[in-house]
């Protein structure tokens, strides 16, 4: 019985809690024993909270027999990157300099997932201050392995939660995605996840008092992982709406008007044509087959809009404001830490102010572009990632290495830099890795987003849960 609990979805767990069928006692004991079992092996799950999430197992349960009502994801363990505060336990964000930096309150994400029933069962791995690299390597906690094949990475930033989702460790995550750090470990370890439009979701990224700077405001986003796209909608739901703890979160319904049947899908096999490989190629193939047998107007060879202005604007403006901080930041990333972001920079100083405000335009531009493409298009199919999952730490090897990396993960730069919602899911696996694809679609159109993966889910099928290899 305890088996068949961790590899249920996330919305059968709740609901065999608010049934009785199981307590959230047994649930939680059943991801603690998963954990126990796998985390040794994969190394997604950091602080493990056993204790927290027992007692919050057990008020759960006491609640029940009391018959008050349980909420949509009631008893239901997840993951919270190390990014993300959890209330009286540290944000360390990989770091020693942080590893007593007690949180005085839940992030809102934790404190709405909470609201809903949902238990943290414990912070999950991460680069050292998102900064180190796409793989999960953190100075504080080590490397996570990718459950499939431990020769290539799990992704990042959000990988020890790509991880322990895809394992069962917990049937969601919470990361957050600036470029693909949600999007890329979902697809490098089989499983599904949700990229929010800017503003869907409420969040706090703080360190400290004060608040981040333009470009960290805008491009970053909280989204869950799940091995179900069902699951993600769950999390959607509930995460989504406005909240007076972030101003940027606005309250857009969650479902949109009805547009006009058959709905348009715009395929984006080689974003920009920078080239893409074979067996990324195939699975958009499979998934714009999925979608056409789901009654969708499918539209082959097709391109999204000034991507590398995009890709141009975003990474001027990052490096120009990481370029203030970065001798402060610098040591805090351990031996090696510091060369992903230092070949992103090469010799290429700040914008002076003139050139700053001026990129902060050249950004509602694209937008404004890109606004008018999904008008015509309300839904983009594309690749996460335009080559197979890699080695541990190749972003990070050199100039051309680096490179490589940056450009095979644009389009996710792209749909940061405009703030648009996307969903990636699996679409299968070959020669023992996990493939995806991500539904890109309009700005608060995450529920086309989420139809239209369900759809290539149901024909392509869900890869996880799964047994590590050693």
């Amino acid at each position: 019985m305890r088996d068949a609990l961790w590899k249920m979805p996330a919305r059968a767990q709740a609901a065999a809690v608010r049934t009785g069928e199981v307590t959230a006692a047994e649930l939680v004991e059943a991801h603690l024993a998963r954990i126990d079992e796998v985390n040794p092996t994969v190394n997604a799950v950091t602080q493990l909270l056993a204790d927290r999430a027992q007692a919050a197992a057990a008020e759960t349960d006491r609640r029940r027999a009391a018959g008050v009502a349980l909420g949509p994801l009631a008893g239901v363990p997840f993951t919270v990157k190390e990014t993300t505060a959890i209330e009286g336990v540290p944000t360390t964000f990989g770091v020693e300099r942080f590893r007593d930096l007690v949180a005085r309150a839940d992030a809102p994400p934790v404190a709405r997932l909470r609201a809903a029933g949902a238990i943290p069962i414990g912070h999950s791995n991460m680069p050292t201050m998102i900064l180190a690299g796409v793989h999960t390597r953190s100075a504080l906690y080590g490397d996570t392995v990718n459950p499939w094949n431990r020769e290539v990475t799990p992704g990042g930033s959000s990988g020890g939660d790509g991880a322990a989702v895809a394992t069962g460790m917990a049937p969601l995550g919470l990361g957050n995605d600036s470029g693909g750090s949600v999007r890329i470990p979902a697809s490098f370890c089989g499983v599904a996840g949700l990229k929010p439009t800017y503003g869907r979701f409420a969040a706090d990224h703080r360190i400290g008092p004060d608040d981040p700077s333009f470009a960290a405001q805008v491009l970053v986003t909280d989204g869950p992982l799940a091995r179900t796209v069902g699951d993600l909608r769950l999390a959607y739901e509930v995460l989504a709406g406005a909240d007076p703890r972030d101003p940027r979160a606005v309250p857009v319904p969650l479902y949109g008007e009805p547009l006009p049947r058959p709905l348009k899908v715009a395929v984006v096999a080689d974003p920009g044509g920078h080239g893409v490989h074979p067996v990324v190629r195939a699975a958009v193939e499979s998934a714009a087959g999925a979608l056409r047998d789901a009654g969708y107007e499918v539209c082959e060879g097709m391109d999204v809009p000034r991507l590398d202005d995009a890709v141009e604007v975003y990474g001027r403006l990052t490096r120009s404001e990481f370029a203030t901080t970065w001798p402060r930041v610098k040591p805090l990333l351990g031996e090696g830490g510091h060369r992903y972001i230092e070949l992103g920079m090469g010799d290429e100083g700040p914008a002076e102010l003139p050139e700053y405000l001026r990129l902060t335009g050249a950004r509602l531009g694209v937008q404004r572009d890109w606004a008018a493409f999904l008008d015509a298009w309300p839904l983009v199919l594309a690749p996460v990632f335009t080559e197979p999952p890699f080695p541990p730490g190749e972003e990070s090897r050199d100039a051309e290495s680096h490179r490589r990396v940056q450009n095979a993960m644009r389009l996710c730069t792209a749909t940061s830099f405009v703030g648009v919602p996307a969903v990636a899911v699996p679409t299968g696996v070959v020669n023992g890795l996990p493939h995806g694809v991500q539904l890109i679609g309009r700005a608060y159109r995450e529920d086309l987003c989420l139809a239209a993966a369900e759809e290539v889910e149901r024909r392509l099928g869900v890869p996880t849960p799964i047994d590590p290899l050693p």
